[in-house]
């Protein structure tokens, strides 16, 4: 989403990771996607191409409307999920690979992590304020992925302003525009 609201354009390789290419793996070693490659520098982390789309061009102030200490409140946010929530929420959608626990008790400690969203939402729209954020950006996409682990429960949650939020970021037709599918690619 920030490559296209960014305005550039990119050539997008859909990739199986069930049967990673070899000329993907050659270039980025860790095996995931996403991966941009950009003068024949890699960058192989989401936040990493999130950044680098914005410096380039921001247009609606994803990033560039942050004070320095608003920029680290996002980035904190964000980290928080990519270290925390998003552990507890792969073990959440696959509670039955991690039998330690049930589900709910998974999805329990995701709700430690949307006790702090739901506090952001508070009065506000979006995670920062009442503008779309870095935040929203690089966030939503993994409350999706919790959201449709079981989609009645979220529907019926104690977390309206999550719910509200996420409801609003799918609607976007940039979300629509990027989540079109594309044939898989060899590379």
């Amino acid at each position: 989403m920030a490559l296209s609201n960014s305005d550039i354009k990119v050539e997008i390789r859909e990739v199986s990771l069930k049967n990673k290419p070899q000329a993907m793996l050659d270039l980025s070693k860790k095996g995931e996607v996403p991966v941009l490659v950009v003068d024949e520098k890699v960058i192989d982390e989401s936040l990493d191409i999130m950044l680098w789309a914005l410096k380039f061009n921001d247009p609606d102030g994803w990033y560039s409307q942050y004070t320095e200490t608003e920029s680290k409140i996002a980035l904190q946010l964000i980290t928080q999920n990519d270290e925390e929530f998003k552990e507890w929420l792969d073990k959440y959608k696959y509670a039955d690979h991690h039998p330690e626990y049930n589900q709910e008790y998974y999805r329990e400690k995701c709700g430690e992590y949307f006790l702090v969203l739901e506090t952001a939402l508070q009065n506000k729209a979006y995670l920062m304020g009442e503008n779309i954020s870095l935040a929203d950006i690089a966030i939503f996409p993994f409350v999706r992925q919790f959201a449709m682990v079981n989609q009645n429960w979220f529907d019926h949650c104690h977390y309206p302003g999550i719910r509200n939020w996420l409801t609003s970021l799918l609607d976007l037709p940039l979300f629509t525009r990027v989540m079109a599918k594309t044939p898989t690619s060899d590379f």
